[in-house]
C-alpha cells in the first residue's frame, strides 16, 4: 500500500484528491496539510511514501517549493510529487531544485496521476509532457534560453524591483544586474524591462 499526504490550501481540492486516489486499491490518503508547519507535523506523525504537493499555498508564507525543501531535508524524507497548475519555467526548476522527484499539472488524467504516484514512491522521476518539453528545451545545444538566474531577474523584474533593488535580493553588484538585463534583452528580442517581462510571461518562463 502507498502512503500518501496531501499538500494544498483548498480543502475541496485535497477532499477530491482524496476521494479520486482511495478509489485505487494499492493508494490511501494518511494525513492532509495547507502549509508548511503542518506539513511537517503530518508527515512526521504518518511518515508518507508520496506527498503530492500544490505549489501555491495561499497566504503561507512558504510556497510549495519551499515545503518541498523542507520535507527533503528531513531524516527518513518522503518523495515528492508536484502536482500544479503552473508549468513556467521558474516554477518547475525551482520545484526540481527543492527536491521534487516528480511534477504533474491539475488537468493531467486521473490514470496519469495514479501512475505519477506508484512511479514516484519506487523512485522514478515523473513529468508532465509540456514540463519536459520546457526541460528539454532548455538543454538543446544553441537554443536561446535564459539562465535560471537570468529566470530570478525576470521574476524581480516583474515585482517591479530596480537594478540596486535587485542586486541586495540576489547579493550581486549592480553592476552584475545590468549584465544579466543585457544579456536577457538580447536573447528574448526586446529593449525594455516592460518588454522583457511581456515576452517573458508569453513564453511562459515565468508567472503573469
Amino acid at each position: 500500500m502507498i502512503r500518501i499526504v496531501l499538500v494544498d490550501d483548498h480543502p475541496v481540492v485535497r477532499a477530491g484528491l482524496r476521494a479520486l486516489i482511495e478509489g485505487q486499491e494499492d493508494l490511501v490518503v494518511v494525513g492532509e496539510a495547507d502549509g508548511l508547519e503542518q506539513a511537517l507535523s503530518v508527515v512526521a506523525a504518518e511518515p508518507p511514501d508520496v506527498v503530492l504537493m500544490d505549489l501555491s499555498l495561499g497566504t503561507d508564507s512558504a510556497g510549495g517549493a519551499e515545503v518541498t525543501a523542507a520535507l527533503r531535508a528531513l531524516e527518513s524524507p518522503p518523495e515528492v510529487l508536484v502536482l500544479t497548475t503552473y508549468d513556467t519555467e521558474s516554477d518547475i526548476l525551482r520545484a526540481l531544485e527543492a527536491g521534487a522527484r516528480g511534477y504533474l499539472l491539475k488537468d493531467a488524467p486521473p490514470e496519469q496521476l495514479f501512475g505519477g504516484i506508484r512511479a514516484t514512491a519506487r523512485g522514478e522521476t515523473v513529468l508532465a509532457p509540456s514540463v519536459a518539453a520546457t526541460l528539454v528545451r532548455r538543454t538543446t545545444p544553441g537554443a536561446s534560453t535564459v539562465t535560471d538566474r537570468e529566470v530570478e531577474v525576470l521574476e524581480l523584474l516583474s515585482r517591479g524591483l530596480g537594478n540596486k533593488e535587485m542586486a541586495r535580493e540576489l547579493f550581486v553588484s549592480e553592476a552584475t544586474v545590468k549584465s544579466h538585463l543585457s544579456h536577457i534583452y538580447t536573447k528574448l528580442g526586446v529593449d525594455t524591462r516592460a518588454g522583457a517581462v511581456a515576452v517573458a510571461i508569453e513564453r511562459r518562463i515565468i508567472r503573469a
